[in-house]
């Protein structure tokens, strides 16, 4: 076990894209974790480089099975389990939901270790409402279960947040525009990295903008 953190499990923030937002905090509490659990261990080892961590790494992602989350769980009490995303906050359109609930089920501490979130990192730059907001994570890839999820907030008076791939922008742009009118809104793109970009428009200029946008 390790001696400097308590067992149990850890969520760690870890950056979205400069390595320098990664917090003194997080940085430690990698390096004394007794493992780690991340979704790429190629993203993650990149990362316990930058920071001079040598940590065991396990897999941990949407496709791990009921037995692998129980095997997690049975080693909370005497380890110190990191979990975290390739980027920003773990559970947040990431995996570690189902972990969350099953350690404390469990009876065994979860702690947070809180810093990048790409949804709140966006809401700061692009100039809408941030009184109210709804993070809608990933909408559903098929054009009929996109639209039906669109209409389900149509009415919702907040400003709403969407993470979506380069590929499809051009196309949820425009299903948001036909789903919403056209209403102010902004596309934030590589946070905190070299080519940091946020365009301001409305749906139909952002989707006219992305239409053909690589």
């Amino acid at each position: 076990m390790s001696k400097s953190l308590p067992p149990g499990l850890h969520i760690v923030a870890t950056p979205i894209g400069n390595l320098g937002d990664l917090s003194p905090r997080a940085a430690e509490t990698l390096r004394d974790a007794d493992r780690i659990l991340v979704e790429d261990t190629r993203v993650t080892a990149k990362l316990l480089q930058h920071i001079g961590a040598k940590v065991p790494m396990s897999r941990y992602d949407d496709h791990s099975s009921g037995r692998d989350r129980d095997e997690i769980v049975a080693k909370l009490g005497e380890q110190a389990v990191a979990l975290v995303s390739d980027a920003g906050t773990p559970l947040i359109s990431d995996p570690g939901f189902k972990l969350v609930r099953a350690a404390r089920a469990a009876g065994h501490d979860v702690h947070t270790v809180p810093g990048p979130s790409a949804a709140i990192a966006a809401l700061t730059v692009a100039g809408l409402p941030t009184d109210r907001f709804l993070f809608l994570g990933f909408l559903p890839s098929k054009a009929k279960a996109r639209s039906d999820a669109i209409a389900e907030v149509a009415g919702v008076r907040a400003t709403l947040v969407v993470y979506e791939s380069g590929p499809r922008l051009g196309e949820t742009l425009a299903a948001l525009q036909q789903g919403l009118g056209d209403r102010e809104s902004a596309v934030a793109r590589e946070i905190s990295k070299l080519h940091e970009e946020c365009v301001i428009g409305t749906l139909s200029e952002l989707a006219g903008l992305y239409a053909e946008a690589p």
